[in-house]
């Protein structure tokens, strides 16, 4: 016999929150580190598979002459692209140190550096909202 709709609703729910997991360090452990949020809280398939693609994104963004975008208020898009890119903190800042991401216009690839760069940074903001979540208990294992 299956189980009826009300015995489904009548259960109570898990506590899923990983032992041990504040959710402000596990946002900002995941802000700095992409897939670092979800080690924390046991996460660690996804926390490795994003920590590899989430670099490589980046990487791939720098090789192929992106810019990395300074905050400017008078331009708009331009400090949007900068807000996206510093979603990807440590990341970001290693390469600023390194001097890379000056970008060159007139390379072929300059567009693609800059996409990937850009979605890079906005995955690891969803990312980071994951981590929260599981941190916080609502999502299941």
């Amino acid at each position: 016999m299956s189980p009826s709709r009300s015995d489904a609703v009548s259960k109570p729910a898990q506590d899923t929150t990983a032992p041990g997991a504040n959710a402000a360090a596990v946002g900002v452990v995941a802000w700095l580190v992409p897939g670092a949020g979800h080690l924390m809280v046991g996460q660690l398939r996804k926390g490795a598979i994003f920590f590899v693609v989430l670099i490589a994104m980046y990487v791939i963004g720098l090789s192929f002459h992106g810019r990395l975008f300074p905050f400017q208020a008078s331009e708009p898009l331009v400090f949007l692209a900068a807000a996206a890119e510093w979603a990807m903190a440590l990341p970001r800042l290693i390469a600023t140190m390194l001097g890379k991401g000056a970008g060159d216009v007139v390379v072929i690839t300059y567009e693609y550096g800059n996409t990937f760069l850009i979605v890079s940074g906005l995955l690891n903001a969803l990312i980071t909202l994951d981590a929260i979540d599981y941190a916080r208990g609502r999502k299941g294992r």
